[in-house]
C-alpha cells in the first residue's frame, strides 16, 4: 500500500481523519498522503446574482482558492510531525464536486485507500446544508479504492484487532483476499471473524455452511484468526456491541455492503457513534 487520499473540508471530522491517516502511517508501508480539498463553484454563481443580489466575482473565487490552499499547507505542517519518517504529504485543490474529485485523484494517483470523516466534507461554499453521511456513502460507492470511514470522536489507536462480519455465503467470491492482503500487509493484526448465525446452522452442522467455513479458514490461514458465531436480533447493534466487547480497533465491511454503511450513517445512529467513539469502518472493494 503506497498512497492514502484524505478529503479535507476543514471540519473537525476531516482534521480528525487526516490525523488518523498520519498516525496510521506508522503501522503500514504507506509512502504518500494526499490532502485534497474539493472546491466547486457553479457557473451560475458567477453569471447570476443570488437572492441577496450578490454575484461572485472571479477575484473572490481565486482569493478563496488561495485561502484553501494555505489552510491545506497549514494542515500539512501539523501532520509532518506525526507521520512516519519518509512519508510524503501532498496538498491538492480540485475545482469540482467531491465525488468527481475523489474518483479522479484515485485513478490519477493510484490511491490505495481513501480516509474520510463520517460527517462533514461539503464540497460547496459555506451556508449550504447537507445531510449527515451523504457524501461518505456516495464516495464509498464511487471510489474504486477501499474507503476507511472515521467517526468524528474516534482517536487513533494502534490497530491490533479487526472485526470482519461475514455471512459465510460464497466467501471466495465475496471476500477480496488480494485487497485485504494489500491493506493488512505483514501486520500482526488479529482478525475476529463474526458470523451472524440466526438460524443456528453452525450448531446444526449444516453441510453448506461447513464447506464455506472450511474455505474461509483456508483463505485466512496466514492471519491470526478467531471465529465467533452469534445470534443477534439486531445485526447492526450486535456487530457494534461485539466490536466494543472485543475492544477491536476496526470493523471491516465486505464489498457492496452499503446497506451496512447507510445504517451506520443514519442520523440517530451516527450521533450514537460520535457519542460512543465507535471504531473506524473499512469498506473493501
Amino acid at each position: 500500500m503506497k498512497t492514502y487520499l484524505v478529503p479535507v473540508d476543514f471540519s473537525d471530522a476531516a482534521f480528525n481523519a487526516a490525523n488518523f491517516a498520519a498516525r496510521l502511517s506508522h503501522q503500514t508501508e504507506i509512502a504518500t498522503i494526499i490532502l485534497m480539498n474539493a472546491y466547486y463553484i457553479s457557473p451560475y454563481e458567477t453569471m447570476l446574482p443570488n437572492p441577496d443580489m450578490v454575484m461572485l466575482r472571479e477575484e473572490e473565487i481565486e482569493e478563496s482558492a488561495k485561502e484553501r490552499i494555505g489552510d491545506l499547507e497549514k494542515l500539512k505542517e501539523q501532520l509532518v510531525m506525526q507521520v512516519r519518517d519518509g512519508v510524503e504529504i501532498k496538498t491538492r485543490l480540485n475545482r469540482s464536486h467531491l465525488l468527481r474529485a475523489v474518483v479522479d485523484v484515485v485513478e490519477e494517483d493510484n490511491v490505495d485507500m481513501v480516509v474520510i470523516g463520517s460527517i462533514g466534507n461539503s464540497t460547496v461554499r459555506e451556508g449550504t446544508t447537507n445531510k449527515i453521511g451523504d457524501h461518505v456513502i456516495e464516495v464509498s460507492k464511487a471510489s474504486s479504492a477501499p474507503v476507511m470511514v472515521i467517526p468524528p470522536d474516534y482517536r487513533y489507536q494502534l490497530i491490533k484487532e479487526a472485526v470482519i462480519a461475514c455471512d459465510f455465503k460464497k466467501v471466495k467470491d465475496n471476500i477480496p483476499m488480494d485487497v485485504l492482503h494489500k491493506l493488512l500487509g505483514k501486520q500482526t493484526i488479529k482478525l475476529l471473524v463474526l458470523n451472524i448465525d440466526r438460524e443456528g446452522k453452525h450448531d446444526g452442522k449444516d453441510p453448506e455452511l461447513l464447506a464455506e467455513e472450511s474455505a474461509l479458514h483456508d483463505m485466512l490461514k496466514n492471519y491470526q484468526t478467531k471465529y465467533f458465531y452469534e445470534n443477534y436480533a439486531d445485526v447492526l447493534t450486535g456487530i457494534l456491541d461485539f466490536a466494543k466487547e472485543q475492544k477491536a480497533q476496526m470493523l471491516i465491511a465486505l464489498p457492496h455492503n452499503y446497506s451496512f454503511l447507510q445504517s451506520l450513517l443514519h442520523t440517530s445512529i451516527s450521533q450514537q457513534l460520535a457519542k460512543n467513539s465507535t471504531v473506524p469502518v473499512l469498506l473493501l472493494k
